[in-house]
């Protein structure tokens, strides 16, 4: 079947995506992109004039439709704690094609200060906001120790919540005969967020 016109930026999207994910963004080729999209290079720079930009728009590709669930896990209605429990729950629902987006992101916001700088950007006006303010609710509502800074607070949040499931994806993905010695996705999750608002000492 003729693939249409159409689609052209969606597999470009999609071939991003697999080949930063195994080569990096600096590493990836456009011209094996393009191949893996059927298309060419000119395509690519007519949808994205510059590599960055195809980057963003491979982790757009994703945040969006993410962004959507956390902005209604982190509904203003609900009680702060339970806020956050969603977030954990949505984190721990993460697709396979999420969690790709994910490791991209984590390793050029490492390698990359101009790419970190944008993806902070993007951020800024996405879920770091809906995260504080939920933070700064819980430290003024007692659902947090307000003797604890809020950034301290933020990166326990966000470290618990993505890093562990990262890990957790990894193992059984790599080592599948301990798949049934580790907790699995929201069974962890919970004891993360545990562990975030209580620790991890014995009550």
């Amino acid at each position: 079947m003729a693939r249409t016109r159409g689609d052209i930026d969606t597999r470009i999207v999609q071939a991003a995506r697999a080949r930063f994910l195994i080569e990096g963004v600096d590493g990836a080729s456009l011209r094996g992109i393009a191949k893996d999209a059927g298309t060419n290079v000119g395509m690519i720079y007519y949808y994205f004039p510059t590599k960055d930009d195809l980057f963003l728009a491979v982790v757009e590709d994703v945040y969006a439709g993410l962004l959507d669930d956390l902005g209604s896990a982190m509904n203003e209605e609900l009680a702060v704690e339970e806020r956050l429990r969603r977030v954990y729950r949505r984190i721990a629902k993460l697709s396979d094609v999420e969690f790709d987006v994910i490791r991209i992101v984590i390793r050029e916001a490492l390698v990359s200060s101009a790419r970190l700088q944008k993806l902070f950007e993007r951020f800024s006006t996405g879920h770091v906001p809906m995260m504080l303010k939920t933070v700064q609710e819980g430290l003024m509502g007692g659902t947090f120790d307000p003797g604890k800074p809020m950034p301290a607070i933020v990166a326990a949040i966000v470290t618990t919540a993505i890093f562990p499931q990262l890990l957790r994806r990894r193992l059984v993905t790599e080592l599948p005969a301990i798949a049934g010695l580790v907790p699995a996705p929201e069974p962890l999750a919970e004891a993360l967020f545990d562990i975030v608002l209580h620790g991890a000492a014995p009550r």
